[in-house]
């Protein structure tokens, strides 16, 4: 619970035992935002005093003070606009330290921009001003990582009240959330007495969300109640999970579960597309002496071709070839993937052996990156023919076709977690899988970039054969 619970007590003649009443947090919220903003104050000006004040003595101390006049006003538009002081900067630190901080980059380019514009060079100390700002941002980090303790204490570890109603429902689980069972408090979803709409009223006082679990019948009726009584309301229904439903509308007297909305925006998939061609652009170019290394030894072992082309599935559910140094003899290769690869696999040549083992036979689907078929991080693409066990991969889990939402990757979650390699057993299939469908749950080019560090961690594995 995010607080002690006051007894609340029920005055329309009938017995309540003990009607528990959540305190209210707007005011405690609203106490945190306003410390934040104090903190981001003190950073802004302390950071620019103590550059200018090193700098410049006394001289620099008042330029400081214009320069923080300039800057903030500028940062606590942004700030306020972009979240810097929202519930969710409350929860999270470190959203909140990334949402302000852009705010103030923000604000700097702009005074730097006008400043350009104007040509307003007089009096102006670019150290100061630089270092001012670099001791700004700093110190923007580190006071909200101090007051972090201060919203706990203030708002307890949710920041919200969270309200679970059991009502005959599946159970559900909410961390921090409160819960209560409507049968045990005499909770009813009768529309036509207002005394039951009375004690529901009185246990919703100052939650934020509340959720009910019920049978389908009833869930009409509580969502009634939810929508006069002044607080964000959700009826638990399981249909939407087997759906995967994302969002809900209406079209006239329809509604509407958006099942598919595509993991990236364009701005997210720009930005993912630059940084593979980038990349792997670089990486072809590093890496071509030992590229061209191993074609020559591929090809001088015993004359076959230096790549191994096989079609997989790629972005929805469409196939693509993609490449790899050749690493069996040609006479068994196989296309489909039909037979995994073992310890002691006959088919595997000596210099496919090395390659394997240290993941150099994968190089090539750098190529795939700049051809667009494929991304640096994503889930990893799979043969038609692979089987987990005694089955193939989609008849193991019905929700593998959703990992083909993005591109396949050169590597991706599952393999830096060590999911990778021969899946003699279905739940060898089933790790990877969730750890796919979790790759594509709010994409970030941050994630992205730790991938590709931590891969470098699991080239040589010992399932590498």
């Amino acid at each position: 619970m995010n607080a002690p619970f006051t007894t609340g007590e029920f005055i329309k003649g009938q017995e309540f035992d003990e009607l528990l009443v959540a305190p209210s947090l707007v005011r405690r919220r609203l106490q945190c935002y306003l410390a934040l903003l104090i903190s981001d104050v003190i950073a802004v000006f302390l950071g620019f005093a103590i550059a200018g004040q090193l700098y410049m003595a006394t001289k620099g101390l008042e330029d400081s003070f214009l320069y923080g006049s300039l800057i903030f006003p500028i940062f606590l538009t942004i700030a306020f606009y972009n979240g810097a002081y929202s519930i969710d900067a409350l929860r999270s630190g470190w959203s909140g330290i990334m949402r302000t901080e852009l705010a103030f980059v923000i604000a700097v380019a702009v005074v730097v921009f006008v400043q350009f514009l104007t040509s307003s060079t007089a009096d102006f100390s670019r150290v100061t001003f630089n270092g001012g700002a670099i001791l700004a941002m700093a110190l923007i980090a580190w006071l909200r990582l101090q007051m972090r303790s201060f919203v706990a204490w203030r708002c307890g570890p949710s920041v919200i009240n969270e309200l679970i109603i059991d009502d005959g429902g599946p159970q559900v689980q909410m961390r921090n959330a409160i819960r209560i069972s409507a049968a045990g408090m005499g909770l009813r979803p009768n529309l036509n007495d207002p005394h039951d709409l009375d004690r529901v009223g009185l246990v919703l006082r100052n939650i934020d969300r509340v959720v009910v679990s019920c049978p389908s019948d009833r869930r009409l009726d509580w969502a009634m109640i939810l929508k006069g009584a002044n607080v964000e309301g959700e009826v638990l229904d399981d249909q939407v999970a087997r759906l995967g439903a994302q969002g809900a509308r209406t079209i006239g007297k329809h509604g509407l579960l958006m099942v598919s909305a595509g993991p990236l925006g364009l701005r997210q998939r720009a930005i993912k597309r630059l940084f593979d061609m980038a990349f792997a652009g670089a990486a072809i170019l590093a890496l071509s002496p030992l590229l061209i290394v191993i074609a020559l030894a591929i090809k001088l072992q015993d004359g076959g071709p230096i790549l191994f082309i096989q079609k997989r599935m790629g972005r929805g559910n469409c196939f693509f070839n993609m490449y790899k140094f050749r690493s069996m003899t040609t006479a068994l290769c196989d296309s489909d993937g039909n037979v995994s690869a073992s310890r002691d696999d006959k088919r595997i040549t000596p210099v496919g052996k090395f390659i394997r083992s240290t993941s150099l036979d994968e190089l090539p689907q750098l190529f795939n990156v700049l051809l667009g078929d494929m991304s640096l991080v994503g889930p990893r693409p799979h043969a038609t023919g692979s089987l987990a066990g005694q089955k193939l991969f989609w008849e193991v889990d019905r929700r593998y076709w959703q990992r083909h939402s993005l591109k396949p990757g050169l590597s991706g979650l599952a393999q830096v977690r060590g999911y990778r390699g021969a899946t003699d057993h279905e739940n060898d299939l089933v790790k990877r899988l969730q750890s796919d469908l979790e790759y594509l749950e709010g994409w970030t080019i941050g994630r992205d970039i730790k991938i590709l560090f931590l891969t470098l961690r699991v080239l040589v594995h010992d399932r590498a054969f």
